[in-house]
């Protein structure tokens, strides 16, 4: 008999609910679990929120790991052959993925999260040292945008295990709820902030959709990719772009080398504000261990440093 995750109405309930990964399913004693395969710890975690005890999920690209640059190794072939289902991001994050479908010969059905969603186009031309047009590929910075994600993985559990039908699609349909009052929480939060204090420096450009949803303007020293290095004359822009724009905070990642951004803090006179997470989630005994946590543990970065205080 399964279970599926209850309703959580209120925002301690929330804050609960995502402490608790949202996982409240058992598996019947002769049950063995789905094997499922994400491509990163973000995508891993929503799969497992939705999937319950009734999927085992792989993340190939553990928390703390850098997607864009992620070289994999042996074990990943071996663990795509034993999966039912495969959870890629799409959108060129992963340009290792198809190459490492192909090698491995596995049979799993591979499923894109972000099937559906019309991107935004990246800031600068940059591809990850793969082809993905022009395309950001950071859609879950945007809270509003992550139903789709949630019913492109609940219908491929579905269809691999058709038994789970019932706590796939209330896991799921809890999760969006939880998604919804998350998305309204951040929204309320930005519109505090006064409009010329909405301007941050970051690591690297994954928050652009975080930008467009919710007001802040992001200058970055990188394009979308980690792997792009400034050349001294855009750490001499960027420098220049703070003071005029009187920017206040600095944020550092945990995918990027924080290096970079301190030196233009110091060299621009910025305060280095806290870390953000953007293209990983923490490990189990961090701030982000799971996508609610990250969101509301970044969402608590920026309110601390742009929020007047007084």
């Amino acid at each position: 008999m399964t279970q599926a995750i209850k309703p959580a109405m209120t925002r301690r309930a929330l804050m609960g609910a995502a402490a608790l990964s949202l996982v409240g399913s058992r598996v019947t004693f002769a049950q063995t679990p789905l094997p499922v395969v994400a491509t990163f710890s973000i995508l891993a975690d929503i799969t497992r929120t939705i999937g319950g005890a009734r999927v085992a999920v792989t993340s190939l690209v553990g928390p703390d790991g850098d997607a864009h640059v992620y070289q994999p190794p042996p074990a990943d072939a071996r663990a795509l052959r034993g999966a039912k289902v495969v959870v890629v991001n799409g959108l060129g994050f992963e340009g290792w993925i198809t190459r490492l479908v192909r090698s491995s010969g596995t049979k799993a059905e591979v499923i894109t999260a972000t099937r559906g969603i019309t991107p935004l186009k990246a800031k600068e031309e940059h591809d990850h040292g793969h082809s993905h047009g022009t395309s950001d590929p950071h859609v879950w910075q945007d809270v509003g945008r992550m139903g789709t994600y949630v019913a492109n993985i609940r219908d491929a559990l579905i269809a691999a295990d058709p038994e789970g039908r019932s706590l796939f699609e209330a896991n799921a349909s809890t999760y969006t709820a939880l998604l919804t009052a998350l998305d309204a929480e951040i929204k309320a939060t930005i519109a505090r902030v006064p409009p010329e204090r909405r301007r941050v420096l970051l690591s690297h450009d994954a928050f652009q959709y975080f930008e467009k949803a919710y007001g802040l303007t992001v200058i970055a020293p990188r394009g979308v990719s980690t792997e792009a290095e400034p050349s001294a004359r855009d750490v001499a822009r960027i420098i220049r772009q703070l003071r005029e724009q009187r920017i206040t905070a600095v944020f550092l990642e945990n995918v990027t080398d924080p290096r970079l951004a301190s030196r233009i803090a110091q060299e621009a006179g910025v305060a280095v504000g806290g870390k953000l997470y953007s293209d990983a989630l923490s490990g189990p005994n961090g701030p982000a261990s799971t996508y609610l946590l990250l969101m509301r543990h970044n969402l608590a970065q920026f309110a601390s440093a742009l929020l007047p205080t007084g």
